[in-house]
């Protein structure tokens, strides 16, 4: 249900979910506005692209690029219908900003098994993406070996031009029903469940095999 001066604006921010070629019949039919046709995920994809709730893990300075495109300089956030939540339970998108060490992992897992479906997760700046300059065995070599990245923000740190964008980009992917990229769990187990792992470079299995002279 929408009013007819909304209508256009519906068009736009369901990416032409309206049935195309139907639009103006749609308004001369309906002076009130009151029938919209659109597919029901099309309206979800709406609705939560517009009303991102992102959960803050800010682990190192990175963090502090994010307080700042949400100050009062940029308000790069709060003005595109996202409010931060401090409760997994409350979180449709993870913003990890940060490394995250080995003994960290398991609890960025748990928080995103703890987050509702619909999520979605963005790794901001080098160190969440890939490490950064922390190439060793305490620190995770990017945090899609723990959960499914849907969004990279490159920088060290990103400006907060550059977490805006981000966003923007997954506002984008989410109002156009983009599938989110496979879960590590499926396919690197051992990576999620072992708390001592910082780099992954032999499977579990291989690591139980008894070593011969």
């Amino acid at each position: 249900m929408t009013d007819n001066n909304n209508l256009n604006q519906f068009d736009f921010f369901t990416n032409n979910a309206i049935v195309p070629g139907k639009a103006q019949a749609l308004k001369s039919a309906t002076p009130l506005g009151a029938i919209v046709t659109a597919k029901l995920e099309t309206l979800a994809n709406w609705a939560q692209n517009t009303s991102m709730w992102p959960l803050i893990l800010g682990t190192a300075c990175c963090a502090i690029e994010t307080m700042a495109a949400s100050s009062s300089r940029f308000d790069g956030l709060e003005r595109f219908g996202m409010l931060y939540r401090f409760s997994p339970r409350q979180s449709d998108v993870m913003l990890v900003s940060g490394r995250v060490s080995a003994k960290m992992a398991p609890v960025v897992r748990q928080l995103y098994d703890q987050m509702a479906d619909p999520k979605w997760v963005i790794a901001m700046g080098a160190c969440a993406s890939c490490g950064g300059v922390f190439n060793n065995y305490a620190i995770i070599q990017g945090i899609d070996l723990i959960v499914p990245v849907d969004v990279y923000i490159a920088g060290c740190p990103p400006t907060p031009e550059a977490v805006m964008e981000g966003m923007g980009i997954l506002q984008k992917k989410i109002s156009e029903g983009v599938a989110r990229p496979r879960d590590p769990k499926e396919y690197m187990p051992e990576v999620v469940l072992d708390p001592n792992l910082g780099r992954i470079t032999k499977t579990e299995s291989e690591r139980k095999k008894p070593t011969t002279k």
